[in-house]
């Protein structure tokens, strides 16, 4: 039986917006926000953090959080520190991790949900992704795109838009099929975690910049959760204010 953890690595640094976890959305730091929308859909949520600065935020508001080492090169490797670390401190014996983005301070609690969901049996490595319904999306850079078998076992991410239409205008290539984006949101078993962390960085990984297709690319699986829910990332200053003004109205 799965036991999940909700883990939101949360990192003070950021070479586009410095400091982004603590940003004020509405009177709130913005992991205060993705925290408490965690915790509707997942009993036990712990941010994973190197700065004292987040440990402070977080626990100015109740929050729970864990101390990491800085020397993680990605969200990943955090998470089974911090999993570990949760383990050893309350006997708890988690064996699932949800993996939560801290930058989504709109994120729907039930995509959580979908995408704990998405597991049976033999998965031991899941994420979301969700339909495409704008052509500006096609056109976003900041995308990434994925293509799955009709188990909804990952076949490719990129950042590239795919499958190709041949013969067609990208303009009309919404009319031909469904595409489907990734969001930031994995879930995987501590065995997969402990295997993640011992597999090499892999070309297709470091070509596109995308952790997961080191999994793929080492012959294993990732299954695919289908949500209707998008989800809206702050990278910039710019994401930042539309992420205010959407809180803002929804006060």
């Amino acid at each position: 039986m799965r036991k999940f953890l909700g883990l939101i690595p949360a990192r003070y640094g950021s070479s586009r917006l410095e400091g982004k976890p603590l940003a004020d959305i509405c009177g709130k730091p913005m992991i205060q926000h993705v925290y408490e929308r965690a915790k509707v859909a997942i009993e036990d949520v712990y941010v994973a953090t190197d700065d004292h600065r987040i440990v402070d935020a977080v626990e100015s508001f109740g929050g729970k959080v864990i101390m990491t080492s800085a020397n993680h090169e990605n969200g990943t490797s955090r998470c089974l520190e911090a999993l570990e670390l949760v383990n050893k401190q309350t006997s708890a014996g988690f064996n699932a991790v949800v993996n939560i983005q801290g930058d989504e301070p709109l994120l729907e609690p039930s995509t959580l949900t979908e995408l704990v969901n998405s597991f049976d049996d033999e998965t031991n490595f899941a994420t979301l992704v969700t339909p495409v319904v704008h052509q500006q999306d096609l056109e976003n850079d900041s995308e990434v795109f994925v293509t799955f078998d009709h188990n909804k076992n990952a076949l490719y991410f990129s950042r590239a838009v795919i499958p190709t239409v041949r013969g067609k205008k990208r303009s009309e290539w919404m009319q031909h099929t469904t595409f489907y984006k990734h969001l930031g949101l994995y879930a995987y078993t501590d065995e997969a975690l402990k295997l993640f962390s011992t597999l090499t960085p892999t070309t297709l990984e470091k070509l596109e910049s995308l952790e997961q297709l080191r999994w793929v690319e080492h012959g294993y699986q990732i299954k695919v959760g289908i949500t209707e829910h998008d989800s809206i990332p702050v990278d910039t200053k710019e994401d930042l204010e539309r992420v205010r003004n959407i809180m803002q109205e929804l006060v």
